[in-house]
């Protein structure tokens, strides 16, 4: 089981940047998929991105052209750079990794969670 551990959030404003950080207990390069979720509350845990195997990437409609996922094997950290941030884009963001599912859609197939980190952006 890997041990999630998130960074990086915090309060920026529309159109400004942040990159948030998982550092991985174990070997990021061995789960199948690393990806980025993110919850306000009250709803749903929303998939924000995703990487197999630290190379296909796939992204929520709403990021497409913002934001990029990417890992650093040698670091055993999963990054996300989001750029052009929106207010719509404030909420809780939270690291997964799973050894056999890879999909945005479900995250409650994903085994392993960090506890989150939160970004704000005001408009």
């Amino acid at each position: 089981q890997a041990h999630l551990v998130e960074s990086g959030g915090g309060s920026v404003q529309a159109g400004g940047s942040l990159r948030l950080s998982c550092v991985a207990s174990l070997d990021i390069g061995r789960p199948y998929c690393m990806a980025w979720f993110r919850q306000v509350p009250g709803k749903e845990r929303e998939g924000v991105a995703r990487i197999i195997n630290g190379g296909t990437t796939r992204y929520a409609d709403s990021v497409k052209g913002r934001f990029t996922i990417s890992q650093d094997n040698d670091k055993n950290t999963l990054y996300l750079q989001m750029n052009s941030l929106k207010s719509e884009d404030s909420a809780m963001y939270y690291c997964a990794a799973d050894s056999t599912f890879c999909t945005l859609e479900k995250a409650r197939l994903f085994k392993d969670w960090g506890q989150g980190t939160q970004v704000t952006v005001s408009s």
